[in-house]
């Protein structure tokens, strides 16, 4: 029997179940000037990083492929100052989604987006960051920042306070420090890594033995995405939790069976119109 979307929210506030947010929680989120849309998935993050056109058919396939494309072309500091400028200097209006899980606040959460919306809903609160980098002479593939509520300040995993929020954002961001996982090779080391186990810190992988995971606004159509998710959310008795998409096509259902994760047909609106509906009842 499938579990109840209020189920869901209230073991999302009980933090025993952790957020993994995708792309479509950034969807109403416009640019201050022009309205339009903030770039979130794979196709209007090709088109703005090629300057407002589409590339060729096979590269459109994935971002990675195309900023992998760029990269060898322009140098991968073209690819970081792109969405350094994309999520660190274009001003955007906060997405619905983000104003709605502002009131919630889960102690851990993981977010593959790039932007900062995550940790501007947590700029008043003291919080742990972990961003995911790659192809950096580092022993691991994460970087640490304690955030004290006012400004971050990276940290060694051995510093790290538990009793404090941890925002994870594994494709990185522009803050504190500009460093992102976006091209094919940037993901091919990060992805190596994290099943090697060193893309994780020691204190994280304690904390998320006995959390299960609710996807929101992520498809699972591209390999990169899913090899990621299925390290982050790795649970040894293969049942990780569960996914809102409203429309799942029969790839996604055979993935999600095969990792044990439950499918709901619905999707990060139903569950914010959920809690709505709770607060005015």
């Amino acid at each position: 029997m499938s579990i109840e979307l209020s189920t869901l929210l209230q073991r999302i506030k009980d933090d025993s179940v952790v957020p993994y947010i995708g792309f479509e929680a950034l969807r109403g989120s416009t640019n201050v000037e022009s309205g339009e849309p903030i770039p979130s998935d794979s196709d209007s993050l090709i088109i703005a990083m090629n300057d407002g056109r589409p590339m060729a058919p096979k590269l459109m396939y994935e971002f990675p492929r195309a900023a992998m494309n760029l990269e060898l072309k322009r140098g991968r500091s073209f690819v970081n100052n792109f969405l350094t400028r994309l999520y660190g200097q274009t001003k955007w209006t906060r997405s619905p989604f983000h104003d709605w899980f502002a009131t919630i606040k889960p102690n851990y959460v993981v977010d593959i987006n790039r932007d900062t919306q995550l940790q501007n809903t947590y700029s008043d609160t003291p919080h742990t960051l972990i961003h995911g980098v790659a192809r950096l002479a580092y022993e691991f593939r994460f970087e640490i920042f304690h955030y004290d509520g006012s400004e971050y300040k990276e940290i060694k995993q051995e510093l790290v306070d538990p009793s404090l929020p941890i925002l994870f954002k594994p494709m990185g961001s522009p803050v504190p420090k500009a460093n992102f996982i976006a091209s094919d090779a940037d993901y091919v080391d990060y992805i190596t890594e994290l099943m090697g186990g060193f893309a994780i810190p020691d204190f994280l992988k304690e904390i998320r033995k006995d959390k299960k995971y609710l996807l929101m606004g992520l498809r699972l159509n591209r390999d990169t995405e899913r090899m990621v998710m299925a390290d982050i959310t790795y649970r040894e008795d293969k049942q990780r939790g569960w996914a809102l998409i409203s429309n799942p096509n029969e790839k996604e259902q055979r993935y999600c069976d095969r990792l044990g994760i439950e499918i709901i047909k619905a999707d990060i609106s139903d569950l914010m119109t959920l809690e709505n509906i709770a607060k005015a009842s």
